[in-house]
């Protein structure tokens, strides 16, 4: 017995020396004092379940993520989640929803192969540098894990683009036959990632005349794509002018969406073919095409699928505003001038009470892009029916719904209008029991008051606050068409598209310079008899559009004496006359000239530009009010140990 027990004592000896080598097992903080310790499991990918992140560009991720939270519940509580879900309502709509989905790239990181990616480190900085006066605007700081060395990688180390499906890059498109002809054109409804993706692909194939270019993001933050058609793709060239034509403010109104996207691929492809139309008017003109103002709207109005005919749905953004209801209403203000001696009827600038209210991000951007280029002509496609309506949009009296409320250039907008009608098959069809029949004694075309009036339009804003002439057309009864339409549609509207553009070379243009051929910025080019001016962009250049006639054209500017020319326009000409002036200085305005407001001269403070979305009315433009915290410190309330702190500013 006592040998057995010897025995015994030598093998538990043993086995307690060979336990003592094993690893010890890996515990959790807390687990060693409650004697749970167990393996820990190497962390594995799991899929997405945070609400503010399931629209990203991937399924899975893994916890902790890179600020260390270990799960779900955890981010769910974090100031940083809180920050990325209000962020959108904190910036009205800027930089969202990218802000959002960058955050989530940092909280809920992409997991492929339980393989943690980091963001892009460019995509970053790119936000960084666009976003941060937004910021700024609201008195925040910029969000410590969105700190793009920390937190994001360089593609060289093999990091991803969080924001690629929102660029319309992800979705993948059908196989075309590779042997299409090279003037092929797919008549469908393009999707807004199949929009993109055409334009792009359209700007590729013509690289050395076209371009692609974002004006700015829509409220759920699509970008809203151009592209543009020039010899200069990207930069103005002295005396060329700049036309445009928008489509599809209204989401559901979709016909001119697909028409612009149509034209540009025949632009592309007839110029290479050396179609001499086509080549003048690239040649000579700087053309631009947005597609789609209402990116958000259509993909409403998408949902009920063509043939829905409806008035309402996806009609306005998702911020549920009419964009063409939505700028300022600079045509009151016109009215109230028009019998003012020594009023302009131009350039009249956007007054402070228009930002109180909400202004649609698309809205902000439409008029930062008519600030950033000299626009000569435009169009705005709609649909609903077939007419050509053209300024002004809100009667001269507002209680009446139907009035007849001409601009000082009538003649010239009637010309626009019947070259676009004219041109159209269908419009200029003399039959009155057709789309658009109500319109035939007219020729297709009315004054937008005369048909029925509304205020914050388009067209007013264009011809009110900058140089540039704007109609609308309304190219069909129905808004959303069945595809098998649209063939159709596209060669009923092909020609009236080219005849409107070419129509921006009517009229005068020229250079005003000093008598060294110095450019002057900003001179003023009147027309006798025609309450309205235009002025010189950046290079001194400057187009006028009018009707063939004889005219007093005059050229002024600040310090400069006022150069008065006599001009005729032939019937048959179709190229704008040349008509420069040389200024020469005067030691002291005229008494006539310094009583004489100048609209035009934006004040130094430019409310688009230093716009606050979140200024409460009557605080626009004065000194801020001391405060402890600021007003969006309360989205914060909730969280008692982990207030963002990082988000305050140190003054």
């Amino acid at each position: 017995m006592r040998g057995s027990s010897m025995v015994l004592r030598l093998l538990l000896f043993l086995t307690g020396l060979l336990r003592a080598t094993e690893p010890a097992p890996r515990c959790e903080t807390g687990q060693e004092t409650l004697g749970q310790c167990q393996t820990v499991q190497k962390a594995k990918c799991v899929d997405i379940s945070l609400s503010s992140c399931t629209d990203v560009a991937y399924t899975q991720t893994m916890y902790p993520n890179f600020l260390d939270q270990k799960s779900r519940e955890v981010i769910e509580y974090s100031s940083e989640y809180i920050l990325i879900s209000v962020l959108h309502n904190l910036l009205q709509g800027e930089c969202n929803p990218d802000l959002r989905l960058l955050g989530c790239s940092v909280l809920a990181p992409q997991c492929e192969k339980d393989k943690v990616i980091k963001p892009c480190r460019h995509v970053c900085e790119n936000l960084k540098k666009n976003c941060l006066p937004a910021f700024d605007a609201i008195d925040m700081a910029w969000p410590y894990f969105l700190d793009c060395d920390r937190f994001f990688a360089g593609e060289e180390e093999g990091c991803f683009d969080p924001l690629a499906k929102l660029r319309g890059e992800v979705e993948i498109e059908e196989d075309l036959p590779s042997d299409l002809p090279a003037t092929f054109i797919q008549f469908k409804h393009h999707s807004y990632a199949q929009m993109v993706s055409t334009l792009k692909k359209t700007a590729s194939r013509c690289s050395h005349i076209a371009t692609t270019y974002s004006i700015g993001r829509s409220f759920e933050g699509k970008d809203l794509f151009v592209i543009e058609f020039s010899t200069k793709p990207g930069h103005h060239e002295l005396l060329k002018p700049e036309f445009k034509y928008i489509g599809n403010m209204h989401g559901n109104e979709v016909v001119g969406k697909e028409l612009l996207i149509y034209l540009a691929q025949y632009l592309c492809s007839e110029y290479l073919l050396g179609n001499p139309r086509i080549q003048t008017l690239i040649n000579n003109t700087r053309i631009h095409l947005l597609p789609s103002l209402n990116p958000d709207g259509y993909e409403l109005a998408a949902e009920e699928g063509a043939g829905y005919n409806g008035w309402v749905i996806g009609r306005q953004t998702a911020q549920n505003l009419d964009l063409n209801r939505n700028f300022p209403d600079l045509t009151s203000e016109a009215y109230r001038r028009a019998g003012i001696r020594g009023a302009r009827l131009d350039h009249i600038p956007i007054p402070q009470s228009y930002w109180w209210g909400k202004v649609a991000p698309e809205t902000k951007a439409v008029m930062k892009w008519l600030r950033s280029i000299p626009f000569v002509l435009s169009a705005s496609l709609h649909g609903g029916e077939l007419v050509v309506t053209y300024p002004y949009d809100y009667s001269r009296h507002p209680l009446e719904e139907k009035e007849f409320s001409p601009t000082p250039d009538e003649k010239m907008f009637k010309m626009l209008a019947k070259a676009y009608a004219d041109a159209h098959p269908v419009i200029s069809d003399r039959s009155e029991f057709r789309c658009g029949g109500n319109f035939v004694k007219r020729g297709g075309i009315i004054n937008g008051a005369e048909w029925y009036s509304f205020t914050g339009g388009m067209a007013d804003f264009n011809y009110l606050h900058t140089n540039c002439f704007e109609v609308t057309v309304e190219v069909g009864c129905e808004k959303f068409p069945l595809e098998e339409e649209l063939f159709t549609i596209w060669h009923e509207n092909r020609d009236a598209l080219l005849n409107y553009m070419e129509m921006v070379h009517r009229g005068i243009k020229g250079i005003v310079s000093d008598k060294f051929g110095n450019p002057i910025k900003n001179a003023r080019i009147s027309v006798r008899g025609i309450q309205h001016d235009v002025t010189t962009a950046a290079d001194g250049d400057y187009w006028r559009l009018l009707p063939p006639g004889t005219y007093i054209i005059s050229a002024q500017a600040a310090g400069y004496s006022r150069v008065m020319k006599r001009v005729t326009l032939p019937t048959k000409m179709k190229r704008a006359g040349r008509v420069d002036f040389v200024l020469r200085p005067v030691e002291v305005w005229p008494n006539k000239l310094l009583r004489r407001p100048m609209e035009d001269m934006h004040d130094q403070y430019d409310p688009l530009e230093l716009f606050d979305p979140h200024a409460q009315p009557g605080t626009q433009g004065g000194s801020p009010q001391p405060r402890e915290k600021p007003w969006w410190w309360s989205y914060f309330s909730s969280l008692d140990l982990h207030k963002p702190l990082w988000l305050l500013k140190q003054h």
